[in-house]
Order: structure tokens, then C-alpha cells, then sequence
């Protein structure tokens, strides 16, 4: 017996899946949500059963459809990257990829990405912006690169936003330091020590000092930087503690500094990849999207 499908169907079953949403769906495939659910709807016809339970406030898989997640994600692994192999053969050398990131992604998130990707395409050249939020969107808003990865989605209807994972905010601290002995730690705990932070000009800063307020609760900081990365030099030295996204943070194996969840309350950033509407990715660039968000939802981005 043979099922009648699509690729796109199986595209937009998946996209439904992961971003749990029609509309943000629909957004991502470039489909009119109509359009989006005849998909849907073509291919449960064709197996015979439904794969998504919907509510109106919420869509998930059901069983069935749990059970053809990864089949699906296989095969459309699959068929893009034989796709993409085909079409690179011959001018591999002269393909470029050009991304904005955000630094704190950039700094350990970002290479491991890049290196399983070198391993299968090797002679792929990459053109890394790090700039802060509102710099990457407009830097992908003005076609300077081909796509970002942000924690800022968009009011511009010429751009597209997919979420990808939420990135808490840890906390950092040396190993023998006395919150590293802790398995949780909450911001109050905080106050005794010296803290690193960012300046007021940073995204992440806002996005903090905004939280604490509405919980009565100001950080008391010791020194101030303008990049994440720098705070952490300053953990290592042993002058303080620092609270960075978890993307900002060195591994578990990392031989000075650990990192600890932060609650009361939890904080945690959206990342995602913005991109413009209208526009079709290269090859290289949409297989490199693709291997971002599954190497994110698959755990490395706690690397």
C-alpha cells in the first residue's frame, strides 16, 4: 500500500509539531494557514488517522504522531541533504554563508554547530556578524546576511522569527566557590557576593533588570562590562559572580567555572532565527539552519 504525501506535508506536520502553533507554522513554511491545514489534512487522509490533537489555545501530536516524529525528521534530513549535495557539486568552493549571531551565541553555541557542519561540507566559507539584537535583526532586515539568530522577535512583516528553544539565565562561578556546592540557586542568594554584570545598554540587561523589578528584586553589581564573555575572564579570576545566559557558558567540563540554575524566579530568554519573508535561503545557508535547530533542540546548546 502506498500513502500519497508531499514533501511539504511532511514539512508541515513537522513545523506544526515543533513550534506547537498553526499560525507560527504557517509563518515559517511561507503557507497561508488554510493552506497549512489542507496539508495537514492530505496527509492524515493519507494515513488513515489524525496526528494532531487541536484546542484553541493548543496543538500537539497524538500518539501516532509522536511515533512518526523522528521518522519524518530522518527522512527530511535525508532529502535536503541529498539535495544539497547535489546541487553544491561544482561550486562548493564559492559558497558562502553569511549570518548575523548574537555574541553570547556566538561564543561557545555557534563553533560546534559549525564544526559538524565543516565535517559533511568542508569547503563551505562562513561570514559571522556578532552583533547585539537590534543591530542582527536590522543587519537581516537590510539583506546583509542571509538569516540571524536573536532573542528579539519582530513587528516587521517583511520578517520571519522561528523559535527554537528557550536560554535561561545561570548562574557562573568558579568551582570552590561557595554557591557551586548548591544544585539551585535563587536571586537572593546572590546578594552577598560580588556580582558581574552587563552594562544597561545590553539586551540581556534589560531583559533582567525588567523581570526583577516586577519581583522587587535589583541587582547590587561590583563590576560592569559591555560583553558577557569578558565577565566570565572576570569569574575565572575569582573577582566575582556572574548571571549570563546559559548559551554564554563554558561546558560541564570546563576546569574553573561551573554553572548553577537561577529560580525565584526563572528568567529565560526565547532564541530563535530570524529571517526575511521574501527571501529563499541558499543551499548551504538552509541546511546550516536546519543543523542549528536541530543541534539545539538536541542539547548542545548546554555546551
Amino acid at each position: 500500500m502506498s500513502i500519497n504525501c508531499e514533501i511539504l506535508d511532511l514539512r508541515a506536520f513537522l513545523g506544526v509539531v515543533e513550534l506547537e502553533s498553526f499560525h507560527r507554522a504557517a509563518d515559517a513554511l511561507n503557507l497561508s494557514q488554510p493552506a497549512l491545514s489542507r496539508r495537514i489534512q492530505k496527509l492524515e487522509a493519507s494515513i488513515g488517522a489524525p496526528l494532531l490533537e487541536r484546542t484553541t489555545r493548543h496543538v500537539s501530536a497524538t500518539a501516532l504522531g509522536l511515533e512518526l516524529v523522528p521518522l519524518v525528521q530522518r527522512m527530511l534530513e535525508e532529502f535536503d541533504s541529498s539535495l544539497f549535495a547535489a546541487r553544491g557539486r561544482g561550486v562548493r568552493r564559492s559558497e558562502l554563508v553569511t549570518i548575523a549571531c548574537l555574541p553570547t551565541a556566538a561564543f561557545y553555541f555557534l563553533p560546534t554547530v559549525i564544526k559538524q557542519f565543516n565535517q559533511e561540507y568542508p569547503d563551505i566559507r562562513f561570514r559571522i556578524l556578532d552583533l547585539t539584537a537590534t543591530e542582527g535583526l536590522q543587519a537581516v532586515s537590510r539583506g546583509e546576511v542571509e538569516f540571524g539568530i536573536n532573542f528579539i522577535g519582530t513587528s516587521d512583516p517583511e520578517l520571519i522569527f522561528d523559535r527554537i528553544a528557550e536560554d535561561p539565565f545561570v548562574l557562573a562561578a568558579r568551582r570552590d566557590h561557595p554557591l557551586a556546592m548548591r544544585q539551585e540557586v535563587g536571586w537572593m542568594d546572590l546578594a552577598p557576593y560580588p556580582l558581574i554584570t552587563v552594562h544597561r545598554s545590553s539586551g540581556n540587561r534589560t531583559m533582567l533588570d525588567a523581570t526583577l523589578a516586577r519581583s522587587n528584586i535589583e541587582l547590587r553589581w561590583s563590576y560592569e562590562v559591555t560583553h558577557l564573555s569578558t565577565s566570565l575572564g572576570l569569574v575565572e579570576a575569582g573577582l566575582g559572580i556572574s548571571v549570563l545566559p546559559r548559551t554564554a557558558t563554558p561546558g560541564p567540563d570546563h576546569p574553573i567555572i561551573i554553572t548553577r540554575p537561577l529560580g525565584n524566579p526563572l528568567i529565560s530568554r526565547t532564541i530563535g532565527i530570524v529571517r526575511r519573508r521574501a527571501a529563499t535561503l541558499s543551499p548551504a545557508a538552509e541546511h546550516f539552519r536546519r543543523m542549528i535547530m536541530g543541534a539545539w533542540q538536541g542539547g548542545s546548546q548546554g555546551a
